[in-house]
């Protein structure tokens, strides 16, 4: 990690939060600061991801929605899929 763009974040856990992070962290063989801010980071792209929002033109969000809209033609796997029943249901 580069300290030359490095920032501080202080925060306080609790000592059971804090010994299970620590007990990830020698498992996982990285420091603290690397385990805790992937965890971080990851869970902030999941975050961000669901939040992703995209523009379209009028006419492109039309033929969006009517893709969307349209039947399946032909998918003989996708049939095959929804005929089957669910692993619950066997």
């Amino acid at each position: 990690m580069s300290t030359a763009a490095s920032k501080v974040i202080n925060f306080r856990a609790p000592a059971a939060k804090q010994a299970l992070i620590d007990h990830a962290v020698e498992v996982s063989g990285m420091n603290r600061t690397e385990f805790i801010l992937d965890a971080v980071c990851e869970k902030a792209r999941e975050v961000l991801a669901d939040q992703t929002r995209f523009a379209l033109s009028q006419k492109a969000l039309q033929r969006f929605n009517a893709l969307l809209d349209a039947p399946l033609a032909g998918n003989a796997a996708i049939r095959r899929l929804l005929a089957s029943p669910a692993p619950w249901e066997r």
